[in-house]
């Protein structure tokens, strides 16, 4: 069973996966997001994905926080382009006595998934940086279909400027932001039952071939087989 809820931590998600889940093997989709997460003692930092993510191995339980796109890397201290495309253990990251205190802590807690929140809520508490609002704006501007030039000038950012930062924050550059977050629009709007013609159109596809083939290429299967036929 997958089970999600809105964080206390600003727009962040708050998840748990048991090993009974029977849509575990379906793959994690490009979201914009890094995760940190905890399963059998262990914690690991899920970093930004260009591609789909087939989870392995024998089903386990899985608790975890999804941040909001861009905030990881401030609180996680660890640019988003070096964990692009991988899970990492915290330990290779931060010290490992760090490490192990923070999983005795949320191994002992009743809700592995809440002790996760508060641990994030930690971070963000004592985090000298306020989060960024340049950041979040591009996240709203995009995920709304904006255009990345238009968007750039919105925030008053030069294209060299821009790139770096997402690089930083989001572990890739604007257009492929832009992509990412264009996909999960399509995807929202295919689930709610908009056929697949309008749903194109109206996430800002050039037509219908155009969403299937950059559904096929970022999530390795067809809309069809990811909204379960």
């Amino acid at each position: 069973m997958y089970e999600e809820r809105p964080s206390r931590l600003t727009g962040a998600v708050v998840w748990q996966r048991t090993p009974q889940d029977l849509e575990g093997v379906r793959p994690v989709l490009p979201d914009g997001c890094m995760d940190l997460l905890y399963s059998e003692g262990r914690l690991l930092v899920a970093g930004p994905d260009t591609r789909a993510y087939v989870p392995g191995g024998p089903p386990r339980a899985w608790a975890g926080i999804r941040f909001f796109p861009g905030t990881a890397p401030a609180l996680l201290g660890v640019p988003a382009h070096e964990l692009r495309d991988a899970r990492v253990e915290l330990a290779d990251l931060w010290p490992a006595a760090r490490v192990r205190r923070l999983c005795d802590r949320v191994e002992a807690a009743p809700a592995p998934a809440a002790a996760l929140e508060d641990v994030a809520l930690d971070l963000a508490a004592r985090s000298a940086a306020a989060p960024d609002p340049l950041l979040r704006h591009l996240v709203e501007s995009l995920g709304a279909g904006r255009p990345v030039a238009a968007t750039a000038t919105e925030l008053g950012i030069g294209a060299r400027q821009l790139h770096r930062r997402c690089l930083t924050a989001f572990g890739y550059g604007p257009k492929t932001l832009a992509r990412v977050l264009r996909l999960q629009r399509a995807l929202t709007l295919a689930r709610s039952g908009i056929p697949y013609a309008e749903t194109a159109a109206r996430a800002g596809y050039a037509d219908q071939p155009h969403l299937a083939r950059d559904v096929r290429e970022l999530a390795g299967r067809t809309l069809g087989e990811l909204l379960g036929g």
